[in-house]
């Protein structure tokens, strides 16, 4: 019996994928008009400082998704030490981030469905607590929701055993009784169900495929979700 439903965030709730391509491209035209660098110069230079920041954090902890540090490793690069600047562009990216997101669809009327059959409805997302927050209350799924945790306050990222722990004590079920659905297999559908979860992949009829190079032949074992407009778990979720 399932008694609670564990989403992830990002390109699970929400399309990560394009709503960071419209924050990249403010970015990029805030990057022209204050360094006179060029967008696509401006995407390698913070794809280059994400792996910098990365060496400097550990893979493990929330702070490698910190933007602001990403920035500050920016100016860094382009010897610049106006560090104000690392916090507008902090705020031009997630502003125009969460002023673009929209709800997968489906999403808020399974939420209802969910609380109407008393089943627990949690989250379970990497990256740093206040700006999840944010993106949960853009979403406006906030009001659905018996519990939250990040990897911040789990000290530790998806997969680790320690993170599905902490789901699974303020679920306050057992882990067979708790459905983990997100869009990563690694994170999201292999690691829950080494922990006893049902990982459950979330992969959209249109990005197929896309993220994860192909359907790898051990996703064929896994439930897969296609959108949110079924009966979902109402006798529990049935494999592809």
């Amino acid at each position: 019996m399932i008694r609670a439903v564990i989403f992830d965030i990002d390109n699970t709730m929400y399309d990560f994928d394009g709503t960071h391509r419209t924050a990249m491209a403010a970015l990029g035209v805030y990057a022209k008009e204050n360094f006179g660098m060029e967008p696509e110069k401006t995407a390698e230079l913070v794809k280059k400082c994400m792996g910098i920041v990365t060496e400097r954090t550990g893979e493990n902890c929330a702070a490698l998704h910190n933007r602001l540090l990403r920035f500050q490793c920016f100016l860094e690069q382009i010897g610049n030490t106006d560090y104000q600047k690392a916090m507008e562009m902090y705020h031009v990216y997630w502003d125009t981030l969460l002023e673009h997101m929209k709800p997968e669809s489906g999403l808020l009327s399974l939420l209802e469905s969910l609380r109407e059959r008393g089943i627990k409805i949690g989250i379970g997302s990497d990256m740093t607590a206040y700006i999840q927050y944010k993106k949960l209350t853009k979403l406006g799924v906030m009001r659905y929701l018996d519990f939250i945790v990040t990897s911040e306050e789990a000290g530790s990222e998806k997969p680790t055993p320690r993170f599905f722990e902490l789901c699974v004590k303020k679920a306050g079920c057992r882990p067979e009784e708790c459905v983990f659905i997100g869009d990563s297999l690694k994170k999201d559908v292999i690691g829950p169900t080494e922990c006893g979860l049902i990982g459950t992949w979330y992969r959209p009829a249109v990005k197929d495929g896309a993220k994860q190079g192909g359907n790898p032949p051990q996703a064929e074992s896994y439930p897969v979700v296609r959108n949110y407009e079924d009966d979902l778990w109402k006798e529990g979720q049935e494999k592809e």
